[in-house]
């Protein structure tokens, strides 16, 4: 899962940045409001987090532009400001919820998993498909019971296609939301990667769709 970190403190933003790649996100940022406003129209990702008070655009006419644009992304926003007035102003531009600074680090997570999971119409936290099930809160996949020992990668390719169980994602799309900056990506490797992952979870969950690309899908479901 791919998620934009929209803050100009680097400090900040790099310490939410590190927390979410341990948490399994793939994190881009931008540390100004033009940086923000280019890259949510120009990237595809799963959520951002986006601070308000921001050099040379500020973040509430970064989120109206992107929604006017038609970006649909689940935003999280910030602000340093604990008025009532400036957090209805950030939900009425199209914020999806906000967290107040100073906060606690678990709070923006589990604020985030939320509004993700929301934006895919998944109520619970552990995402059920069959007899596997990822639980979004300890980044950890379970089959029949048993935790899978998982990589880093496998994690993020299996949580990308459970958000998105049902619907084929192409190669393209799962490479730019699963690898880290540019590298890695070319459809031989995330072959490789499906592959090593389908050893673990056992054969049927993941299916190749031709022309299309990877779907995960319950088998009893399917059946």
């Amino acid at each position: 899962m791919r998620v934009l970190i929209v803050e100009d403190n680097t400090a900040i933003a790099r310490d939410i940045g590190e927390h979410l790649q341990q948490a399994g996100y793939v994190v881009d940022y931008a540390f100004d409001g033009e940086e923000a406003d280019f890259k949510g129209f120009t990237e595809d990702y799963d959520a951002a987090i986006l601070d308000l008070g921001l050099p040379k655009l500020d973040g509430l006419t970064v989120l109206r532009n992107w929604r006017e644009a038609g970006r649909a992304f689940p935003v999280l926003v910030l602000t340093a400001r604990g008025g009532w007035r400036e957090r209805v102003e950030g939900m009425d531009a199209g914020g999806d919820d906000y967290v107040v600074k100073p906060f606690e680090m678990e709070e923006v997570l589990a604020r985030l998993r939320a509004i993700i999971r929301r934006s895919r119409g998944l109520a619970a936290p552990v995402i059920r498909i069959g007899p596997l099930e990822l639980d979004t809160r300890a980044a950890r996949a379970i089959l029949d019971g048993r935790a899978l020992d998982l990589t880093p990668l496998e994690y993020r390719l299996l949580s990308y296609l459970a958000h998105h169980q049902g619907r084929a994602a192409p190669r393209m799309e799962l490479m730019e939301h699963i690898y880290e900056g540019d590298t890695d990506r070319n459809p031989n490797t995330l072959d490789v990667l499906v592959g090593r992952l389908r050893r673990k979870i056992g054969p049927g969950l993941i299916q190749t769709r031709r022309g299309h690309g990877y779907m995960l899908a319950n088998p009893e479901t399917e059946a």
